[in-house]
This record gives structure tokens, sequence and C-alpha cells, in this order.
């Protein structure tokens, strides 16, 4: 006798009227648990990658600078031609290397002053994630002969020094003896993050060399972009052991634990969430399995002096529970994708930036995500239907079973 055969004829029986919106309600409730555990992972992904790729975009993921600092953005320099710098670049997974100084300075308009961070760069800056930030105006070019004036601004600092693209400004900068320079805003950009839309200024590198009277070597230090964020721990400790005494590598979550951290938390409702919905999905399925056997006695009677054994009478019914699983599994997948591609596409659900650090939720689909999903709730509801159904299945005795009603 073919159980999956006779799985659909006792699913489909006049017997099952009462079963039937009961089946229809464990299917929507898998459905809507597996979306819910879906779309949970999905924004949990999308948020991480949003914010380390903010972090990533104006810095990097591991960052080389002096030891000796003042705990200022006025650090130390030292010689980017050392030896270390091209051993450095052999590592296959460093994707770029980039030269940065800063300088703590001033920008001032006719009414309005605020305190910056000019971060020199050249043009060994990689725009690839920093491009996308970009709301207004251009990318300057920082590699012709010459020094530019251009510069990038925030919209935070753009919208307090009532700036525009193409607008000079005067920056003005504290030391023995005072020092001046003119810039053009070039381009506006915004990432959310209040520890960057605050205070930093990207501009020219040499403009930072001269105003700290250094030669066209040396720098404030060095960020390192890799091509795999799970081995940055890794990778940090590796490069620091091969750099200098006198200089440190220290990575973006060392830089910046506070925000890290947060992201953490993140992943711990993730689980909780997690767990709630499996267990909702498995008592939804207990009970929904409990009906159908109740309401299938007469027919596993009957079965049973047909000689259908205990073994195979459990079979049967985990049959009709994993198909009942399946169809849950199936709208829930569509379902959890579906919104998610909407939500990447049309930014349907908004956040308040200035608390999340994003303007909308983001969303990150992955297909191992997808995969051990279904498993882990296919998995689960059967493995808890098997001491039931096992149970139920010795319990009823053929007699008994076709004389119930």
């Amino acid at each position: 006798m073919n159980l999956f055969v006779l799985s659909k004829v006792l699913l489909k029986s006049e017997q099952s009227n009462y079963s039937k919106p009961v089946v229809k309600i464990a299917v929507a409730g898998v459905a809507l648990g597996v979306m819910l555990m879906l779309l949970a992972l999905f924004i949990t992904a999308g948020y991480k990658k949003e914010i380390r790729n903010k972090m990533v975009s104006l810095g990097a993921h591991i960052r080389i600078s002096s030891v000796e600092q003042n705990f200022s953005f006025d650090l130390l320099p030292f010689d980017r031609t050392q030896s270390f710098v091209n051993e450095l670049s052999k590592n296959p997974h460093i994707k770029n290397m980039q030269f940065y100084a800063t300088k703590v300075g001033i920008l001032k308009t006719q009414d309005q002053v605020e305190g910056i961070v000019l971060k020199g760069i050249d043009s060994t800056f990689s725009w690839d994630l920093f491009s996308a930030h970009i709301i207004s105006g251009n990318l300057p070019v920082y590699y012709s002969d010459s020094v530019s004036n251009k510069i990038l601004i925030s919209k935070t600092l753009a919208s307090k020094l009532r700036l525009q693209v193409g607008d000079k400004v005067g920056a003005y900068f504290v030391q023995t003896p005072p020092r001046q320079r003119s810039f053009i805003i070039e381009g506006i950009y915004q990432t959310d993050l209040p520890e960057m839309d605050n205070r930093f200024v990207l501009s020219d590198l040499r403009h930072v060399q001269k105003l700290n009277d250094w030669t066209p070597e040396q720098v404030s230090g060095i960020e390192i972009l890799i091509d795999d964020y799970n081995q940055l721990d890794l990778l940090g400790e590796q490069i620091h052991s091969e750099i200098p005494y006198n200089l440190k590598a220290a990575t973006i979550k060392q830089l910046y634990p506070n925000i890290f951290e947060w992201l953490a938390l993140s992943d711990t409702n993730a689980i909780v969430l997690l767990i709630i919905t499996i267990i909702v999905c498995i008592i939804t399925m207990i009970s929904t399995f409990f009906i159908i056997v109740l309401e299938q006695t007469k027919n596993i009677g009957i079965l049973k002096t047909m000689g259908l054994n205990h073994k195979r009478i459990v079979k049967l019914f985990l049959i009709i529970a994993s198909q009942l699983i399946l169809r849950g599994l199936c709208w829930g997948n569509i379902l959890g994708i579906g919104t998610g591609i909407l939500q990447t596409t049309l930014h349907l659900i908004p956040l308040d930036s200035s608390t999340y650090y994003v303007s909308y939720i983001p969303i990150a689909i992955h297909p191992l995500t997808l995969l051990w999903v279904n498993l882990l709730v296919f998995c689960a509801c059967i493995l808890t239907l098997l001491l039931p159904a096992y149970y139920i299945s010795k319990r009823i005795s053929p007699i008994d079973a076709i004389r119930f009603d």
C-alpha cells in the first residue's frame, strides 16, 4: 500500500470536513512563522551589513596609526615608504591600502562656526562604498599635480553652515603660527552616522601635510580594506604583528566598540524571536496532528485490520504532517522573500535615521539563511511529532477504533 497516496486520500476524505479549517490554520501558522523568521534574519543581516559598510566607507576595516598619540585627531606622522608597507601589499586578503592624514580645525562662514576634522586623502582612497553616500555634487579628484582646494562635507555641516555645492568656505587651524585655508565645496555626503557627519571633511592629503609641515611621504595612518569581513580579527592580529613597534593596527570593531556591541544585540533579539516562533509552529502542528488523528481514528482501525502495523501508521501520519509543513514552508518562503524584495526595491518601511543610522529597513537575502531556516522548522516539527504519533498508534486498537464515532 502506497502511504503517500493514502495520506492524500485521508486529507481529502469527506470525514475531514471538521479538520479542513484546522489544516488551513496550521499551514497559515507555519507560513507566518517562517516568514517572520526569514524577515528577522534578513533584517538583522541587512542592518549589520549597512552599518558596517557605512563605517568602512569613511575609514576601513583595519587602521594603522602611531602608538604615541595624544588621544586626538592630530596623530604623529610616520613614513609611508617603509618596507612593511610593501610587504603588506603582497597579502592576498588586502584589497586596498589608502593613506590619510587628519587635522583638527574650524569651518567659518559669516555668522556660523563649526569644529571639524579635516581628513586628507589621495588617489589611493577607495570611493566604491563612499560614493553611495554622495547626495549632492561630485567626487573630488586628488591625483593631479596641483593641490586641489575642493572638499566634501556632510549634510549636517552644510545645513549648520548654510552651505551648498560650489560655495567657498574658510577653514582655520589653531597652531603656531595660526593658518587659514579657503576651500570650495565639491560635494555633500550623508552617512547618518553622527560620529562621521558631525565632524569629518574630506580634502586633498597635501593640504594636511603642508599645514603640519610634513614631507610628502609622511602620513597619519594607513587604512586597509580586506576581502573577507569574517577574517577581520585574524587579519588585524596578523597585520599588527608585522608592523613596527611604534605603530599599531586596530580593527573597525576596536575603533568603534559601542556601535558593534549595539549591533551584536540584534543577533540576540533575532535568536529569541526564532525560538519563540519555532515553539509556536511546533504547538500548532501538534494541535493539528491530534485533531487529524482524532478524526481518522476509525480509519486507523480499518487500516490495522487490513494488516497495517503501527510503524507504518506512524509513518503515514508523519507523511501527512510533512505535507502540511511543506505547504507552510512554501508559502512562508514566498511571503518572506517577496516582502524582502519589495522592501529592498521600494523602501516601504522607513526608519528614523537619527536613531537607527539608516533611513529605511535594510534587507540582505542569503540562500544559506533560507536553507537552514527551512530545515530547522521542518526537522523541529517532525521530531516533536514522532513521540505522539508512536504513542497514539500503539494505544488505538482496531476494535475500539472501528466502534469510535
